[in-house]
């Protein structure tokens, strides 16, 4: 159901590339203006878990209280809520709001097929490298030191230092959080997810990954920062 947004994503982009006279450039403006479309709904994301956090002891405390009475608990936890004026779905709706957009973006990027015609997206190129091509057809075509493999290189290095940046910002939020020892471990891996991701996708993808996810770190960092005293 989303291929005719998708086909209509794909014309977009094209028609960007013209005036910046390269489609990188396109896929780079695309992506900055897609995630500034969906800051509103991040900022309320935010603020949803901000409450939610204030709000744990208590949670807790009513759980700890009720938990054999489910009714009562529903109806407390109800309470509560309307009390801080905030939705228990406040942290979630938002996010779950996003996917649509970034399914559509995620897709035009990956898909050598829209509207039963070729992605042309993937045929343009940066720095002589298509943007369909992939790490493993660069280096069975051009060899591992070679001019597209080093594009490659340098995307990967940059993914590594966006993971990097954000593992870290992670292991830090979870300092003070009672969590389970297996979940802090797992946790802080998973933003290098992206430079794997990379390695098995089309340029394109990668160049798309990259920015979101240096949107997304940048995003925490200014939304998520601890209150003031």
């Amino acid at each position: 159901m989303f291929d005719p947004v998708i086909e209509f994503t794909a014309g977009l982009i094209t028609a960007l590339a013209g005036p910046l006279g390269s489609t990188a450039p396109a896929i780079v403006l695309f992506t900055l203006a897609v995630r500034l479309l969906l800051l509103p709904l991040s900022v309320m994301q935010a603020r949803g878990e901000r409450v939610r956090a204030r709000l744990a002891p208590r949670l807790q405390e009513l759980r700890s209280r009720h938990g054999h009475d489910p009714e009562r608990l529903r109806r407390e936890l109800a309470a509560l809520y309307a009390g801080e004026k905030a939705s228990p779905l406040a942290g979630c709706l938002p996010g779950l709001a996003q996917l649509p957009f970034l399914m559509v973006t995620y897709r035009v990027f990956t898909s050598s097929v829209i509207a039963g015609h070729a992605n042309a997206l993937l045929t343009h190129g940066l720095f002589g490298v298509p943007l369909g091509q992939q790490l493993a057809g660069a280096v069975a075509g051009y060899g591992l030191l070679s001019g597209p493999t080093l594009v490659f290189a340098g995307l990967f290095l940059l993914l590594l230092t966006v993971a990097s940046v954000t593992s870290r910002r992670m292991r830090r939020a979870m300092g003070d959080q009672v969590q389970p020892e297996a979940l802090r471990r797992v946790m802080p891996l998973l933003p290098y997810a992206t430079v794997l991701a990379a390695a098995v996708l089309p340029l394109a993808a990668g160049i798309y990954l990259l920015v979101t996810t240096a949107w997304t770190a940048g995003e925490r960092a200014l939304l998520y920062r601890p209150a003031p005293a």
